[in-house]
């Protein structure tokens, strides 16, 4: 058998979807995330059957690690303590509580995990996807951009934290206990380099460019032992990426512009399109088309559910436009419910066809949602500073 020949197709689909998205009119460009899903199901069972998830499955796991690596590297834990902070902690909260209602008066489910899998799936936030949208609008140090790096940090942590606690293979009394000794060794992890030997510290320095990149190794090791720790305590992977990501941002030696620009090149070179295209081969097309209305109704629920708190929390914190984007950002979500939807898929809390109508809704968003966001901007350009305040 040849384990390569499915590879080829899949970094095919990983080159063409930033040429693809490049030729797209700037204010009508799609995130690269949907060409890589799209053209994950074009390849995969679904369609041309040239290759199958089980045959990257390595590279997609690596993929969605490095994906929440990076998220949890941008996320500053000093904006949690700000006013912002606290609103968007309380927006996620909010959303929660009222995602569990949704799903309890809609589903009415049998079973507590099945409650909690369907509340946790409306309450993600992609900020893998929101990161590029803000870093290439030069709007990631603004107020603005802040705020939306704090909401969609509680929209990725949060949920994180929730699947720990209660979707985890253990009661969730033992999952809080080893929750809490997962961020004492994290914490641990952390404070290392207070402690390091300098000869140890100038030989990993030294060796940082050219045929060593002993950091970018380092980072990777990072990211891989945290990986297993997570897994051996029985937490999802996203979880000791997420921390592995935080930890990565208080130590990381050497040249930081230098390994930043070496993580992406890595990350989203190799490892994160990978994982895309894998999860676009693995989505169930024809539970979709058999109920093509589900998705919509579950992305009219995700706008309202995770939007709708953030714009009733960050009222008179942001101009009414920014708030407006704000909420549609929060809403917009992809990579995480992708994961979490295979794991409660795997373990039998979320039928195939509703796994497949959350991705199809996730979908939507990330198509939708930032390009509305996207033409909210253009059309308040020139606005004075405080109007529409609100």
């Amino acid at each position: 058998m040849n384990v390569y020949a499915p590879l080829v197709p899949v970094f095919v689909v990983a080159l063409l979807a930033p040429l693809l998205t490049a030729l797209m009119p700037v204010r009508s460009r799609l995130p690269q995330v949907v060409l890589l899903l799209l053209g994950g199901v074009l390849i995969g069972p679904a369609a041309l059957k040239l290759a199958a998830p089980d045959d990257v499955t390595l590279l997609s796991d690596l993929g969605m690690g490095f994906l929440f690596l990076l998220a949890g590297y941008e996320l500053e834990p000093g904006l949690f303590r700000e006013r912002v902070g606290r609103l968007a902690g309380a927006a996620w909260c909010t959303s929660l509580l009222l995602a569990a209602v949704v799903v309890l008066v809609l589903i009415r489910p049998d079973e507590e995990e099945v409650l909690a899998a369907g509340a946790i799936a409306l309450t993600t936030t992609t900020l893998g996807v929101l990161l590029p949208i803000l870093r290439d609008g030069k709007r990631l140090d603004s107020r603005f951009g802040r705020a939306v790096l704090v909401v969609g940090a509680y929209g990725e942590l949060g949920p994180i934290v929730a699947m720990a606690l209660l979707l985890g293979t253990r009661g969730s009394g033992a999952a809080a206990l080893l929750l809490v000794l997962f961020a004492v060794l994290a914490i641990a992890v952390a404070l290392v380099p207070s402690f390091r030997a300098p000869m140890a510290g100038r030989l990993v320095l030294g060796a940082e460019h050219g045929t060593g990149q002993s950091t970018l190794r380092l980072t990777v090791l990072l990211l891989v032992g945290l990986l297993s720790v997570a897994s051996a305590f029985g937490f999802d992977a996203v979880l000791g990426a997420f921390v592995g990501g935080m930890v990565l941002r208080r130590w990381a030696p050497g040249d930081i512009s230098s390994l930043e620009k070496k993580l992406d090149a890595v990350a989203f070179g190799v490892f994160v399109p990978v994982f895309f295209v894998s999860s676009g081969m693995a989505l169930d097309v024809a539970s979709i088309a058999a109920a093509p209305g589900l998705p919509l109704v579950l992305f009219a629920l995700m706008v309202l559910v995770r939007g709708g708190p953030v714009l009733l929390w960050l009222r008179g914190e942001l101009p009414a436009t920014e708030r407006v984007q704000t909420a549609l950002y929060s809403a917009t979500a992809l990579p995480l419910l992708v994961a979490l939807t295979g794991i409660a898929v795997k373990r039998d809390l979320m039928s195939t066809a509703t796994g497949a109508a959350l991705v199809g809704a996730g979908v939507l968003s990330v198509m939708v949602l930032p390009l509305v966001a996207g033409r909210l901007t253009s059309r308040s350009t020139g606005e004075p500073a405080g109007r529409g305040t609100g």
